[in-house]
């Protein structure tokens, strides 16, 4: 599929300007260069173009809220100037899987003043000597090239800390939960302590209930014993 038929598929009825993220990856584009973008995508914030046969980005369009564009696996070794110019806000950009050789290559992205993230990986730039320290020093905005820093520090997953907020943010009703539960089980064992107590002077009760008949009987079978025995002094 050609990439502006995709990108039609892709706004599935709404207008270019309602677009904030638009993925289309593995799409087509004309004599390798951007096709179906316009300047009307001015709420555009992420673009994914990962294997689209680019070679060209001459035709990409004004995308001023852009802060993270995908660019692997096409066939890119120049015209990065153009980034700069149309897309003077970006922080994330991923060129990997490119023809990008040299450092006069990525130098045009010294004007991309809030770029924090660089992907050069499997590009022929990084078999050059002392590549990741020459990047740094060219680009010193950059703070991760190839996913880590100049310390060897791995880049934080953006994906991962959404679900660690995520769990956090999910932590506080599931404690609430078990506050209640726990709540719930106190009231129920004041409860049957309740029980028990009230059985227990139930059943004392009846425990002196049985030794006043006892008692009764027993005084009872006495005095029908002396009896017993007036009767035999009689006699």
């Amino acid at each position: 599929m050609d990439m502006k038929k995709r990108i039609t598929l892709e706004l599935r009825s709404r207008s270019p300007a309602e677009i904030v993220e638009l993925v289309v990856d593995n799409s087509r584009s004309a004599d390798g260069e951007v096709e179906g973008l316009t300047d009307e995508f001015t709420e555009l914030e992420f673009l994914s173009m990962v294997n689209v046969g680019l070679s060209s980005l001459a035709k990409l369009p004004s995308l001023p809220k852009l802060r993270k564009l995908e660019l692997s696996d096409n066939n890119l070794s120049g015209s990065l100037e153009t980034l700069s110019e149309k897309c003077p806000n970006l922080t994330y950009l991923n060129l990997s899987g490119n023809k990008i050789k040299e450092l006069s290559n990525v130098e045009a992205l010294q004007n991309l003043k809030s770029l924090q993230s660089l992907d050069l990986f499997n590009c022929e730039i990084t078999s050059l000597e002392d590549y990741r320290e020459s990047v740094f020093e060219l680009l010193p905005q950059v703070t991760y090239l190839d996913g880590f820093d100049q310390e060897d520090n791995e880049a934080p997953d953006s994906e991962a800390e959404d679900e660690d907020e995520d769990g956090e943010d999910g932590a506080g009703p599931t404690g609430d939960y078990d506050d209640e539960d726990d709540e719930e089980e106190d009231e129920d064992g004041s409860e049957r302590g309740e029980e028990d107590d009230e059985d227990e002077e139930d059943y004392g009760e009846e425990e002196e209930e049985e030794d006043d008949q006892a008692g009764i009987q027993g005084q009872k079978r006495k005095r029908d014993v002396d009896d017993e025995d007036e009767e035999d002094e009689d006699d």
